[in-house]
């Protein structure tokens, strides 16, 4: 009982303390005095802390690993997955962005803006550490103990994938509505090897990939040159 109790509160937590949270950073002006590699550093510690946290609950409550999606797919399986979530998802972001350079879709975030890598050597903190953070971390809170609890409470995969690709979406609100629309859309296409799969392996893969993709060449070339005088410390 116990168990099932802090399981509730840490969803909870997910579905709206997270997003209030990330609201909050947008909202501190203090941000803009930090060198990136920090706020890179920073951002990743928060999500591991989560993710243990997350670890803690699925220990507590003697969850099987395959049940939230830890289950080994055939590997040209997994590649043929990982390379379409890829190709649509770095697609559909560069897509976003272009519409936004052209003043065709909604303005990014000045914090999505300050977190967009200037030199080489910020593209490699970005890619090595907080690409591969967001990977494994958001891969296994949302696509697999959220979707996995939510499609239990509600008994059905579909309500289950509409319902937390939208809390993932809203975990990104520091991004703007165009971040909330954009994360909620990827989080669903995420969501499907999971589903179709039961694995988080091609996700995981697929989510890394995208994120060193958007960081270290698609943020740089459409947003690279347009955040100075955003006071950053370089």
């Amino acid at each position: 009982m116990f168990a099932t109790v802090l399981e509730v509160l840490f969803l909870a937590f997910l579905v709206v303390g997270v997003p209030i949270l990330s609201r909050s950073t947008t909202r501190d002006r203090q941000l803009h005095q930090v060198p990136r590699p920090a706020l890179y550093a920073s951002a990743a510690v928060s999500q591991w802390a989560l993710a243990m946290a997350g670890l803690l609950i699925f220990l507590l409550n003697s969850l099987s690993a395959s049940s939230i999606g830890f289950r080994k797919p055939p590997v040209l399986t997994a590649l043929v997955w990982t390379g379409a979530l890829v190709a649509l998802s770095v697609a559909a972001i560069g897509l976003s962005l272009y519409l936004e350079l052209r003043g065709w879709g909604p303005a990014e975030s000045e914090l999505v803006r300050l977190l967009i890598p200037r030199t080489r050597e910020e593209k490699l903190w970005s890619v090595v550490l907080l690409a591969p953070t967001a990977a494994l971390c958001e891969e296994f809170l949302y696509r697999g103990l959220l979707l996995a609890q939510l499609s239990q409470w509600l008994g059905s995969r579909g309500w289950a994938w509409a319902v937390s690709s939208l809390v993932f979406g809203l975990a990104h609100v520091y991004q703007g509505w165009n971040g909330i629309v954009r994360a909620s859309l990827l989080g669903a296409l995420l969501a499907c090897p999971v589903i179709h799969l039961g694995s988080l392996y091609p996700s995981m893969l697929a989510h890394g990939l995208t994120d060193a993709l958007a960081l270290a060449w698609l943020g740089p070339k459409f947003l690279g040159n347009r955040d100075r005088g955003l006071g950053v410390r370089d």
